[in-house]
Formats: C-alpha cells, structure tokens, sequence
C-alpha cells in the first residue's frame, strides 16, 4: 500500500487523543489564547485558505500557468465534501463556543456551537495542499512543500478563532489527505482535452472564477474582516481572467 493511503490513517490513529478529548478543554484554551497574540484580522484572512471560494481565487494563477494542477485538486474536492458532509451530519459533535464560557477563550465572528467534527476549512485546506503536491514530480516537490504550511496555518486559525477543537483541526486534515489521494485516481484519468485553453473544460474553470469574483466582492466571507484581503484576492482572479481571455485570441498551428 502506497504512504498516500497509510499515511493518513497512521495520523489519525497518532492524533485519537485529540479527538477522544483526552486533554481538552486545556489544549484549545492554551492554543487560543496564544494565538492572542496576534490580530484577529490575520486568523480571519488565513481562515480564508479554507473557503472554497477563497481556495479558488488563491489558486486561480494556475488556470493560465500550471493547469493540469488547478485540475488535481478540483478532482479532489466531491471526496473532500462528501467526507466534511458525512462527518458533520452524524457526528453532531459540539464547538467549543458550545460548551466553553465564552470569556475564557477569544471568539472572532459570530459563534458556532454545533457540527465541529472535522473542520471543513482544514479538510479542504490539506485536500489542495496534498493533491498539488501529488501531482507534480517528485523531483519537484520540494519547492511546492510550503503548501504544508499554509494548510497548518489554516488548520491553526480555526483554533485561534474560537471554530473548533484541535481535534476537529486534526481529523480534517487526515480526511483531506485522503480526499487528494481519492482524486488522484480521477486526476490520472484526465486527458490532454482538460487543459486545452480553448476547450469547453477550460472556459468552464474560467466561468467558475468569474463566480469566484463576484463572491469576493459580493461580500465578506466567514468573518467581516475578510473584505479587505478579499479585494486584494479579486484583483487577482481578474488579472488571471484577462490573461486567460488573451490565450482564446492566440492561434494554435494549423489555424488560419
């Protein structure tokens, strides 16, 4: 068996005592309150590497660089869904806001007290970081091993904003894993047509981030701080649509 298989599963089974709540409530008070020591407004902004439109304007530059790695990770988010759906729904798991008096911890945004289990943002954070990271070569990889990072940063601010538990945080991130290795499978399976920028697929991506653009700048997502790095994110997602707009003008050979 692949380490992308067993991998997940040996750091869930090392990460029970984070989810059994052996050491909570202490471990997520002590994680909140030092992450009072930086602002709100940073937790919130990379709390939005979690949202699904925050993701797409994030790695939107990929629609016009690197396509086929835009791909690997949309593959992987029906598993990455499927799983946050599943775990949410039955396991009816309460937030710390739930359970906490409220002035022990800091809590950004309004509080959320039901569906802890997994966090969705951390599920869907290390779902893009890994199916990224699987799909370029491995020669490669390293420079691509600061996604690791950004995915823990997300993770982390879900705690430092008073969301969820360290276990919820540990748990989403085994349950992305495995959602990157789920669409690896569908990813393999995408012919040279997927990223062809003048086929339907492509413009259909592009369609999606012109969603994606109207959303950031149809309001804030998650929490009203977020409107500020959101417009900063909508620059970007223009800026990629005007690029891809120029390559349906370029003639391919054989074109008149």
């Amino acid at each position: 068996m692949r380490a992308r298989w067993w991998l997940p599963l040996a750091l869930l089974l090392a990460c029970a005592p984070l989810y059994l709540h052996w050491w909570e409530p202490g471990l997520f008070l002590a994680i909140n309150q030092a992450c009072v020591l930086l602002p709100a407004q940073l937790w919130s902004a990379l709390s939005l590497g979690g949202n699904a439109w925050g993701v797409l304007a994030l790695s939107s530059p990929l629609l016009v660089l690197a396509p086929r790695l835009l791909w690997a990770w949309l593959a992987a988010a029906p598993f990455a869904v499927l799983f946050a759906r599943l775990g949410k729904t039955y396991l009816e798991s309460a937030r710390p806001a739930g359970v906490l008096d409220h002035s022990l911890m800091r809590i950004v945004g309004e509080p959320l007290e039901i569906a802890s289990m997994p966090s969705g943002h951390t599920l869907t954070a290390f779902a893009v970081a890994g199916s990224i990271f699987l799909a370029v070569q491995a020669p490669q990889r390293w420079r691509w091993a600061g996604l690791w990072l950004a995915a823990a940063l997300v993770g982390l601010s879900r705690i430092a904003l008073g969301a969820h538990w360290p276990g919820d945080v540990a748990v989403g991130a085994c349950l992305g894993l495995w959602a990157a290795a789920l669409g690896q499978l569908l990813w393999r399976r995408m012919g040279a047509a997927f990223v062809d920028p003048r086929g339907w697929r492509m413009r259909a991506l592009a369609l999606l981030l012109l969603c994606t653009l109207y959303s950031l700048l149809e309001g804030p997502l998650d929490y009203p701080d977020n409107q500020t790095p959101q417009y900063l994110l909508a620059a970007v997602v223009l800026l990629v649509l005007l690029r891809f707009a120029q390559q349906q003008k370029i003639k391919t050979p054989g074109e008149e």
